[in-house]
Order: structure tokens, then sequence, then C-alpha cells
């Protein structure tokens, strides 16, 4: 028997086709999975790979992208898949031509008859007796992937060829895949991989592929596990305080490293009292949660996690500058050096330059030009000077982020035959003329990157282009984070149900104003019970609530010493 495997990236398909590869042969079946352990067992196929997702290649068009797709499926069939069908073993494979169809049809926007005749030469005929899509919210499957790249050790890793496309490519690719299926019901299992265990998931998988490969069909196409209920009512702002940690802690039975992680940023006792039962488990990741946080407890957290975990403490520091910051950086510095001087964007002090001063002298030049981002001093000019001299072109564009001077355009202009993509993510914010050019040269290639730069952008051009990008992908609501714009707001209520879990993030630094509050609670009640909203409402809710908290503190002391100099004036 053949058995392919689908869905977008993040929805589980490679975890669940291997685990079902290894029950199946506990029960005594023989099998060859083509993609074992994640990796395509032909090294040809690898090869091919490796240029599709090639992020440099930036004019490489989708029909070109198409058939070096079908070529890595084709050399796959002809070197793992039919040797392995001829010998009479179960066949397992994640992704085959479906994907192809769903990419280049659905995702890229070509038409699918005129894609098909190419398949089905690909396929010399052999077509899976059966197809498991692995079917999950996309929004999750984005925090999952998120999170499998930073436990690897990729999370620095560059856009492939599709992330340079935005979300909306996954979501267009899984409408695809759901269509597929819809048309060929026989074929092909549904298994949703959004709210229970992997246990139960893999426990009903395995016996509906036992059933087929023993001659019971199974007259159900969906394999729907009874989903976790949320509380009853309909979510609100007044109530999501709750609903996020009901969520929270059931997900934390069933991934809880996926848990500790979606407390990124949150301020507040109720997020702090699950990063201390977390603490000890998945230190790392409780450490990395704390980023950007300043108040008492996070720091106790830190000096407890310090000598676990290093490194993910001092990623963990954000853009945090207070003075405890920086007594924490140069003590960290010995063991993870290269994470404390990427940290130290935006800083121009003595404190931030002895550190790059040592950094560069212990042959760290590359994590210092990162963490210069945002400093435009004489001293910066020179790190980046010898930056280019030792040709790390992409370190000196991200040591350009924010900076709008001549000197940073002329920059800017020599590297743009080194990495375009660096440059462009260097012009966030900016409204230059290299940046507009940029952005108009890359729009169709790289959408994500051109409307995440666009951040903070208050331009006739940037509204455009952002609206533009709302129809297609997710990262134009990323670009009015914070903005509080007539402008800014009717673009999240015209996205909010294609973009809901964005709509909201991008509220957050915001005050709950009757404005804030009204579109919360409409995403809120039409999304009730997703995670990824629930969890990004949650933490605009929590933010307001923690600056509003913060200026009650700030103003008696105002008040006091206003006070005081009245009096001595008087």
């Amino acid at each position: 028997m053949f058995i392919d495997f689908e869905g977008i990236d993040g929805s589980g398909k490679t975890t669940l086709s291997n685990l079902l590869a290894a029950r199946l042969k506990r029960l005594g079946y023989k099998v060859a999975h083509a993609r074992e352990g994640g990796e395509l067992q032909s090294p040809t196929a690898r090869r091919i790979r490796e240029l599709t997702r090639d992020a440099r290649l930036l004019e490489m068009g989708p029909r070109a992208e198409f058939f070096l797709n079908l070529a890595r499926d084709a050399q796959q069939l002809e070197e793992i898949i039919a040797p392995a069908l001829g010998r009479g073993d179960v066949c397992i494979t994640d992704r085959y031509l479906y994907s192809q169809l769903a990419l280049t049809g659905g995702g890229r926007g070509l038409k699918e008859d005129a894609l098909l005749p190419s398949c089905e030469l690909a396929s010399q005929g052999l077509w899976p007796d059966l197809v498991i899509l692995v079917d999950v919210d996309p929004d999750l499957a984005r925090l999952r992937k998120r999170l499998g790249k930073l436990q690897s050790g990729r999370a620095q890793d560059t856009d492939s060829r599709k992330g340079l496309v935005g979300a909306g490519l996954a979501v267009r690719v899984r409408e695809a895949f759901l269509e597929q299926a819809r048309r060929d019901p026989q074929r092909w299992i549904i298994l949703e991989n959004n709210d229970q265990p992997l246990r139960v998931l893999e426990q009903r998988l395995v016996e509906a592929v036992v059933a087929r490969l023993e001659g019971r069909e199974q007259p159900v196409q969906r394999l729907v596990p009874a989903p976790t209920l949320p509380p009853p009512g309909v979510a609100s702002v007044d109530d999501v305080e709750a609903r996020f940690f009901h969520a929270l802690d059931g997900l934390e039975a069933r991934e809880p490293q996926l848990a500790a992680w979606l407390l990124n940023g949150i301020p507040g006792l109720p997020a702090h009292q699950r990063r201390l039962a977390y603490a000890e488990r998945l230190p790392g990741l409780v450490a990395r949660s704390l980023t950007g946080l300043d108040d008492d407890t996070a720091w106790t957290l830190r000096e407890v996690l310090t000598a676990s975990v290093p490194v993910d403490v001092a990623e963990g520091l954000g853009f945090v500058t207070s003075p405890r910051s920086h007594a924490l950086r140069q003590r960290l510095y010995a063991q993870a050096p290269a994470a404390v001087l990427e940290g130290l964007k935006r800083q121009d002090s003595p404190e931030a330059w002895a550190l790059r001063e040592r950094g560069m002298k212990d042959g760290h030049l590359e994590a210092v030009l990162v963490g210069l981002s945002g400093v435009d001093s004489e001293e910066a000019w020179v790190v980046r000077e010898a930056g280019m001299q030792r040709k790390l072109y992409a370190a000196v564009a991200r040591s350009l982020g924010g900076i709008a001077t001549e000197h940073a355009e002329a920059m800017r202009e020599v590297l743009l035959k080194h990495d375009r993509l660096a440059v462009l993510k260097s012009t966030t914010g900016l409204e230059t003329p290299l940046a507009v050019g940029l952005r108009e040269q890359l729009e169709k290639k790289a959408l994500k990157l051109v409307l995440r730069s666009l951040t903070g952008v208050d331009s006739p051009r940037a509204w455009e282009m952002r609206e533009r990008g709302a129809l297609l992908t997710k990262e134009a609501l990323d670009s009015v984070d914070g903005m509080d714009d007539a402008r800014a707001w009717r673009l999240r209520a015209s996205a909010a149900r294609r973009w809901p879990a964005t709509v909201v993030s991008s509220m957050r630094g915001l005050p709950l104003v009757a404005e804030t509050r009204a579109l919360l609670d409409r995403v809120l009640e039409e999304q009730a019970g997703k995670l990824p909203v629930l969890r990004n409402a949650y933490a605009v809710v929590a933010q307001a609530r923690a600056i509003e908290q913060a200026a009650r503190l700030v103003r008696p002391a105002v008040e006091t010493s206003g006070t005081e100099l009245g009096r001595q004036e008087a």
C-alpha cells in the first residue's frame, strides 16, 4: 500500500507519518518511509529541494518552482517509492504530487487543469492508495513551526521562498488541500490536529490505516477526536483572562513546550504563576518567555535560570535597557556572547560599547554588527566598515535597521548587490527613496518582508500597499502594530475575519478605550475558543493593564514632587 501524508507546514504530518511507520513496523508490517525522520531519502531529491527553498532565488517564477518540485517527487518515486512498493512494503511519503497542485494551484494561483498533465507524467500513473490530510488551524501551525525552529536551534534561519510570500500562502494551500479531499473522499482521510493529545491522534490514525490494510473500509472521511470545550458563554474582553488560561492549561497537558512559549512577553501575576510551574521542566522556554519584561518577578526568574540556560536568559532580555539588564548582560557574556551582543540593539550607552569592544576582541564581529541596529554613532560606522571588509554583508545590513541618514542609504546601495532581502529588512519604519523603490521592486517576490518593513510608516503609498497586501496575507496587519490611526482601524475592521489573530495582536500597546474593546469583543465572539486569538487578545489586555498600573504608580510620585516644588517656591 502507498500512503501519503499531506498538510501545510507545521501541521504535524512529519511527526505523525513517522509515528505511523514505527507502529506499523511493531505490528509486523514491512514499512519504507520515503522521508524518514523528516529527511528525503533520495540524495538527488534533497539537492533539488535546496533550490526550491533558497530565498536568494527571488526571480524564480511559480512555473519553474513547480517543475523543480515535480522533479523532486519524480526522483523520490523512481529511487525510493517504486522499489519499496515492488518489494511489497507499505510505503509512506511525507508530501507527494498533491502538494505541488496545492502550492502552485491554490497557493501561487496557477490553473490546476494546466498542472495536472505534468503531474500525471511525473507520477507514471502511480498515485497513493490512501492520503492522510493532517488539517490544522494555520495560526496554530505557524506557532508550532516557530517553536520547532527555536527548539532545533534554527530560530535565526532565513525565510524559505515559501516563507517570503507570507502567512496567507498557508491559508490558500490548506483550502486547496481540503478541496482535493472533498473531490476524492474514498482516497482521502482528514485528521484534525488542533486540540488533541498526539497519542490520541496516533491511535485513531493507526486504527484507520490498519482497517484499510486489512480491507475493512471506514465510511467516515474525517477522523475528528472530541474537542476540548471552552467555558460556556460568549468570549469578551472582560473574561478573556479566564478563557485564555483555561485554554493554556488544557494545552499544557498536551503540548507543554508550546504552552510555555505562548507566555512570551505577557506580563502579570497569572502568567508568572505558570512560568514558575514550568521553570524546572522547561527552563529555556520560560527564560525566553520573559522577553521585554522588567518587573521584579521576571528578574527573580532570570536570576534562578541564569546558571542552567544562560543563552535563553540573554535572548529573553529583549530590548530591556535598565541598569539590571546591563549588569546581567555582563555576567552572561562569558557563556552567551553572541546572544548578549545581538541584544544590544538601539543601545548607545558606555556599558553597551564596553561589551561590544570585548566582543570584537574575542572575534564576535558578526554578533556585534547585529546588535548595532539603530545605533548611529562614529564608533558604529567604524564597526560597519570592518564588517564590509570581512564581507559580513547580511550582518552589516541588519546593523542599519531604522537609520535613515545619507551614510546609511549609501551603504545600503552598496549592499543591494549582495543581499537585497537583508537591505529590505533594514528599511523597516523608513520611507526613504531607496526603501520605496525596493518595496515596489520586491512586492511580488517577497510580500511578507515588504509589508513588515512598512511597520510604523504613515504615508499614502504605505497604506495603499497594506490594503492590497491584506487581501493576500496577514503581514499587512503586522505592519500596523500599535498604530492608533483611522486607516489602521479601518484595515483592522475589514481584515478581522480573514486574519483575526493578527488583527488582535496589532492592537498591543494601545489603551483599552471603547474602539479597542469593541474590536476585541467582536473578534473574540466570532473566533470563540481559538487559542491563538485568545492568546493575542489577553496579551493586548494584560499589557494595557500593566501600562495603566505603571501610570498610576508614577502619578502620585509626580504629584508629590510637584507639591514639594510648590512649597519650596512659596
